[in-house]
């Protein structure tokens, strides 16, 4: 029977014959991706959320309150998808200088958030295209595990996924002679000035880029990004802030059965459902954790306005803290040019007041931590 997602082909010859999956050009064709009720109600359903989410970040608080912390738990589960070990927590100990204390792949994670960084800010002068996405990956892959498979570089070889070999393996993406086909039609799919539902375009966007599975390794990790660059690229939000890794990380069998249906039995439209669902609960997570900030932050704000003639110096500290949600003695003697003994005190202060805490409980090299507002991205 005809997969209109695409078709298997045999390669090679003799004993080194092998079957790989060519996707087909999207969109979709005979038939066209089928809107039915459910299909039509929940991209009404996401698109109503993203308004609402954009809302709550353009008025409630200051986007950047919001955007610095929510990009690092997505770098977090995002690598965590792909076998990283590291947590949350290792990656907040990472840049309070605490590296000795962190396992050694919190540099997956890091390396993430540099990519997301570099990203959404190269969006602002370059198309989302094949060479940004190359330039994401070899930052992805910079130092860390599958370094010395050709970061920022499209394979040359042939990859496949599952299983010890390439005979037993569950997936085997296009081989080398079909790869720049596949890429390139996928480049003019994502630049195409179509009518399609943009949540709609960026779910086949995912999808595609997973079966093309361009790169040797971190396919997995660009592939989810895109999402995200995706919809900056096309407006859909004024800011980063919808990101999908915690979503697939709890539904991950489903996730991986939906992309799998794609290309045994040509059913993009469960993945679009899958994807869809991901879009809501992930913007009303992002909804009830902007709103939580700011309860927290005007809680807190009420408690230094009352601290009398260190309150001046505890806003600056304060404000700080959603850049950098860890400070230390001498990092608050440089940024208020006060003494080691006076910014001890005014930090030992915010501690007595419950907005900071002692990161770890250390007598030495002390280093507090803004652990509300941390707990907030934490939760399960």
């Amino acid at each position: 029977m005809e997969n209109r997602a695409g078709q298997k082909l045999r390669v090679g010859s003799g004993n080194a014959e092998y079957s790989c999956f060519i996707p087909a050009p999207l969109p979709p064709q005979n038939p066209s991706i089928q809107y039915d009720d459910e299909m039509i109600y929940l991209i009404s359903e996401a698109n109503r959320y993203i308004g609402r989410l954009d809302e709550v970040t353009d008025t409630l608080i200051s986007p950047s309150y919001f955007v610095y912390m929510y990009a690092r738990k997505e770098a977090t589960l995002s690598s965590q998808i792909e076998g990283t070990r590291a947590t949350f927590s290792d990656l907040i100990k990472a840049e309070a200088g605490m590296s000795d204390e962190v396992p050694n792949d919190v540099k997956e994670i890091e390396n993430y958030v540099k990519a997301t960084s570099y990203g959404f800010e190269r969006l602002e002068t370059l198309p989302l295209s094949l060479r940004l996405i190359r330039e994401i990956h070899g930052i992805i892959m910079e130092g860390v595990r599958g370094e010395n498979k050709t970061p920022g570089e499209f394979r040359r070889s042939q990859n496949w996924i599952g299983g010890y070999s390439i005979s037993t393996a569950s997936y085997v993406p296009p081989s080398i002679e079909y790869l720049n086909t596949c890429l390139d039609s996928f480049e003019k799919f994502m630049h195409e000035n179509d009518r399609m539902s943009s949540l709609v375009k960026a779910a086949l966007i995912h999808s595609q880029f997973e079966m093309i599975h361009p790169f040797l390794d971190g396919n997995g990790r660009v592939g989810r990004l895109l999402i995200a660059f995706y919809l900056a690229a096309n407006d859909i939000l004024h800011k980063p802030t919808l990101y999908l890794s915690k979503f697939i990380k709890k539904n991950q069998q489903a996730y991986y059965e939906c992309l799998s249906n794609i290309h045994a039995k040509g059913d993009y439209e469960t993945w679009i459902k899958f994807f869809l669902t991901g879009v809501i609960e992930t913007a009303q997570e992002a909804v009830d954790i902007a709103r939580s900030i700011t309860a927290i932050r005007e809680e807190d704000l009420k408690k230094i306005n009352a601290m009398g003639r260190t309150s001046e110096n505890a806003l600056v500290i304060y404000e700080g803290l959603f850049d950098k949600p860890t400070i230390s003695i001498e990092e608050a003697t440089k940024k208020l040019d006060i003494s080691v003994a006076t910014s001890g005190r005014l930090l030992e202060r915010l501690c007595e007041e419950g907005i900071l805490s002692n990161f770890d409980n250390r007598t030495r090299k002390k280093v507090f931590i803004y652990k509300r507002y941390i707990d907030v991205f934490n939760k399960d």
